[in-house]
C-alpha cells in the first residue's frame, strides 16, 4: 500500500511483503527512513495529523504505533485473531482503529498502557477490508457486502447492503456521502444519512484484488485503481465523462490511488452536495429493512438502524479524553 501524508502530501508511506514501512519524499523520490518491527507482510499504514507518529497493521495479527523521528515501535497492540487488513488514526491520533479478517473492528487507546482494545465492533459477518474515521464516526467495509457506519455521538449503527464484497470505503470531504468499492467492478456513491444510491461508476476492473477508491480533495472526481494497470477517474456528477490514466508498461496491477490533500483535479467548488440534489429525482434505488433476504439487485441498497449503546461509551471514554488531558 501507498499512503500520502494527510495534511500536506509532503511525505508518503509504502509498506508490503518485505515486513517494513518506508517513508519517502515523493517530490524528490528519496527514501527518508525504513521502519522494521513486523513479523509478516505489512498490509496498511497511516500517519498522524502532526507527522509525529505512524500506525501500521500486519499479517502477524498486530497493530503497531511508531515514533517517526526515532523509527522505533512505541506500542504493539495484540488481540485480533487473524490478519489485520486496515488501520486508521482518529483526528487527534489518540485512538487507532483497525479492521481484520477476524470480522472485527477494534479501537486501541494510544495513551493507555492497557493491552486490550477499548472497543470491539463485531457486527460484520466476514472479514473487514477497509476502515475510515471522522471526528465522531467509524466507517467500515466488509467482505459480507455491507458498509457500516458507527455514529458514536448518537450511539447508532447504520448498515448499507450493496450486494458484493467491499474492498474500500471513504467519506466525501463534505461529510455528506460515502463511496464504496466492491468486487463487481463498481463504485457506489451513497447518501450518508439516508443510504440512497446516488451514483454508480463502472469501466475499471475489480474482481479479485483489494483495490482502493478515492474522492478528490474538492469532491469533484471519483477515482479507483484497476486490475488492468490503469487509474480511473470519473466526474462526480457527469458519470459518463470517464477519464483514464494508463500506467507505465510492466507496472502491473494498481491497487492504492490517493488524492493529494492540497491539490484538486478541478477548480470548481465541491459538488457532492449538488449531486445529492440532482440525484433525488433520478435515483431508482429502494430502501428496505436489512432483515429482507440479501438477494437484491446491484442498484438497490438495504439499510437498517440499530441502537449501539457502546458507541456513546467509546466517545466519552476515549474520543473526549483529549479534551480532559
Amino acid at each position: 500500500p501507498l499512503k500520502a501524508n494527510p495534511v500536506d502530501g509532503n511525505y508518503c508511506l509504502t509498506c508490503g511483503s518485505d515486513k517494513s514501512l518506508k517513508l519517502w519524499n515523493p517530490h524528490k523520490g528519496t527514501l527518508l527512513r525504513t521502519y522494521h518491527g513486523h513479523g509478516y507482510e505489512v498490509l496498511d499504514a497511516a500517519g498522524s495529523f502532526d507527522n509525529s507518529q505512524l500506525c501500521s497493521c500486519s499479517a502477524d495479527k498486530t497493530v503497531a504505533l511508531w515514533d517517526v523521528a526515532t523509527g522505533q515501535v512505541v506500542r504493539k497492540f495484540r488481540g485480533h485473531a487473524g490478519k489485520v487488513s486496515c488501520v486508521q488514526f482518529n483526528e487527534e491520533a489518540t485512538v487507532i482503529v483497525s479492521g481484520s479478517i477476524d470480522s472485527t473492528v477494534r479501537c486501541w487507546d494510544c495513551r493507555s498502557r492497557r493491552p486490550d482494545p477499548v472497543q470491539v465492533l463485531d457486527e460484520a459477518k466476514d472479514g473487514v477490508s477497509s476502515v475510515k474515521v471522522s471526528d465522531h464516526e467509524i466507517l467500515s467495509g466488509s467482505v459480507d457486502g455491507r458498509v457500516r457506519r458507527y455514529d458514536l455521538r448518537a450511539g447508532q449503527l447504520y448498515s448499507d447492503y450493496v450486494g458484493s464484497p467491499i474492498t474500500s470505503v471513504c467519506f466525501s470531504k463534505d461529510g455528506q456521502c460515502v463511496l464504496a468499492a466492491s468486487l463487481d467492478s463498481t463504485l457506489r456513491l451513497l447518501d450518508k444519512d439516508t443510504g440512497e444510491l446516488l451514483g454508480e461508476y463502472t469501466g475499471h476492473r475489480s474482481t479479485t484484488y483489494k483495490l482502493d477508491c478515492v474522492l478528490s480533495e474538492q469532491d469533484t472526481h471519483v477515482g479507483s485503481a484497476s486490475e488492468d494497470g490503469k487509474v480511473y477517474f470519473w466526474d462526480l456528477v457527469e458519470v459518463s465523462r470517464g477519464l483514464t490514466k494508463t500506467a507505465e508498461p510492466g507496472e502491473g496491477i494498481l491497487r492504492h490511488p490517493q488524492a493529494h490533500p492540497g491539490r484538486g483535479c478541478d477548480p470548481r467548488p465541491p459538488t457532492c452536495s449538488r449531486w445529492r440534489m440532482l440525484s433525488a429525482r433520478r435515483s431508482k434505488t429502494t430502501r428496505v429493512r436489512s432483515s429482507l433476504p440479501e438477494m437484491m439487485s446491484r442498484s438497490s441498497v438495504a439499510r437498517d438502524s440499530t441502537a449501539l449503546a457502546c458507541g456513546l461509551w467509546l466517545l466519552t471514554r476515549v474520543w473526549a479524553a483529549a479534551e480532559a488531558a
